[in-house]
């Protein structure tokens, strides 16, 4: 109950300098930047949520896309947004916790403030941690995202089985922190076992491929969890393609329109929601938030989950968290 009066009176205290702000036409306002990590339908809803904020608050905005993930990618772009001038404030997920700290060092030292979305850098503790100079970090519980996928998969084979990680990248801290929950729930369940986990690179042809072999060497194995949209796909497409749908559970992270179709037809147990929509939004706010003066805007907010099931994929206070892309 006090966490949860805590976060009221943190909302009202964001939301309290934007109640005049249409009125006030003449103000000097600041101009934002948003760099994601690559192009998908999770950072495409997120930068609907930006992109309704800005329009609410009548700022400029500028977004750039990397085409791949990786820091020799992202930092270029980052660079270049630098170089402009005229950016305030970067709403950034930086693709990389500890390869990106330099490069938005020197974003920060050219009088640009930072929010992170979704990932983070450092160990994520903007307080107490070796990163403290982004305003604030906003995104998921990663680690228990994990936990929950790990007990949803348990509750799915009777607690007994062999299971695998689809991951992505190495030194991604939102999947790390997955990876870390999931086999710390599986640990709960003395029949399990986590007998894999291999890395895609953010290309669901290349979790395909992995995961076809993992199911030829494996062929008792019960289930698998893809830990975002691009593991996600190339896992249950190899599902589907070996004929073992509903044999070998999956568990999807991101609820994108082909991990809610895999679960519909039964290849998919469950789909983990992210709210990308509210990360991007409330990042525009804590911006506009620290432009007015608010001094105490929290350096962590977690945004939380909706866990989609066959059951109440057609419920509509569910339904709104899947990730519709224009």
């Amino acid at each position: 109950m006090f966490k949860k009066a805590l976060l009221l009176a943190i909302v009202a205290l964001i939301a309290a300098p934007f109640i005049s702000f249409q009125a006030s036409a003449q103000e000097d306002l600041p101009k934002i930047g948003f760099l994601p990590g690559v192009v998908d339908p999770f950072y495409q809803v997120m930068e609907l949520g930006v992109n309704q904020a800005v329009a609410d608050f009548g700022l400029e905005l500028v977004t750039q896309y990397p085409e791949t993930w990786g820091p020799t990618v992202q930092t270029p772009i980052l660079d270049a947004m630098v170089a402009r001038g005229d950016l305030d404030y970067l709403i950034i997920a930086p693709v990389d916790k500890e390869q990106m700290i330099a490069p938005l060092e020197a974003a920060r030292d050219a009088g640009i403030k930072i929010i992170t979305v979704d990932t983070f850098l450092g160990d994520g503790d903007y307080i107490n941690g070796p990163v403290t100079f982004p305003l604030s970090y906003i995104g998921s519980d990663n680690v228990e995202g994990g936990r929950i996928a790990a007990r949803a998969l348990a509750e799915a084979l009777g607690g007994e089985g062999k299971v695998y990680i689809q991951n992505t990248n190495v030194g991604v801290s939102t999947t790390e922190q997955r990876s870390q929950g999931f086999r710390e729930g599986i640990a709960e369940y003395p029949g399990m076992e986590v007998i894999g986990e291999e890395y895609c690179l953010d290309d669901a042809n290349i979790a395909n491929e992995q995961t076809a072999a993992i199911l030829q060497r494996e062929p008792d194995l019960a289930g698998i969890f893809g830990v975002n949209v691009f593991s996600a796909q190339g896992a249950g497409t190899a599902v589907v393609n070996a004929g073992l749908e509903g044999a070998v559970q999956v568990i999807a992270f991101d609820a994108t329109q082909f991990a809610i179709e895999k679960l519909r037809d039964g290849t998919v147990t469950l789909v983990i929601a992210q709210k990308p929509f509210d990360m991007g939004y409330m990042a525009v706010e804590f911006a506009m938030a620290d432009w007015r003066g608010v001094t105490s805007l929290p350096k962590r907010v977690p945004t939380g989950y909706a866990v989609i099931t066959a059951e109440n994929v057609d419920d509509p206070e569910v339904a709104r968290f899947i990730y519709q892309v224009p």
